[in-house]
């Protein structure tokens, strides 16, 4: 799968890290997100990602900012996106199952490494349910 990554000056180690965990998992990574920890605008590379993921370059996106609030605010600004905020693999579960989350979005500032592999993990491995769930997604952009 490709996998578009961006993050701001607060998700640099945590954005390489999980990278190279995905690769070796046979996935592709698209790197929308800073290389520093300068301080930046989250919005310059969350609009990047989101755009790639609303124009399919990339099948999913991850994004982390310092409290993830940020980049899931500016990621929603886009009428195709679906980003949820995720801080347990519980949630990264049910984003998915009943969000159809296309932007999975992890708080780097407040949660270990470990548990952003193992949100990643539930979000991925996890699918749509559909149904009633459909009907609320349709209810979504603002027409």
């Amino acid at each position: 799968m490709k996998i578009g990554i961006c993050n701001d000056h607060a998700g640099v180690d945590y954005k390489f890290r999980l990278a190279e965990y995905l690769e070796t998992k046979g996935h592709e990574i698209v790197n929308f997100g800073t290389d520093t920890t300068d301080s930046m605008d989250y919005p310059d590379v969350a609009h990047p990602l989101a755009s790639a993921v609303e124009n399919n370059e990339v099948e999913l996106g991850i994004a982390f900012c310092g409290t993830g609030n940020g980049m899931a605010m500016a990621l929603n600004k886009h009428q195709g996106i679906r980003a949820g905020l995720c801080w347990s693999p519980e949630i990264g579960k049910l984003i998915k199952q009943h969000n159809n989350a296309n932007v999975l979005v992890m708080p780097a500032r407040f949660i270990p490494f470990e548990t952003v592999l193992e949100i990643t993990d539930a979000w991925l491995e996890e699918t749509f349910e559909g149904g009633r769930h459909q009907t609320r997604i349709d209810k979504i952009p603002c027409r």
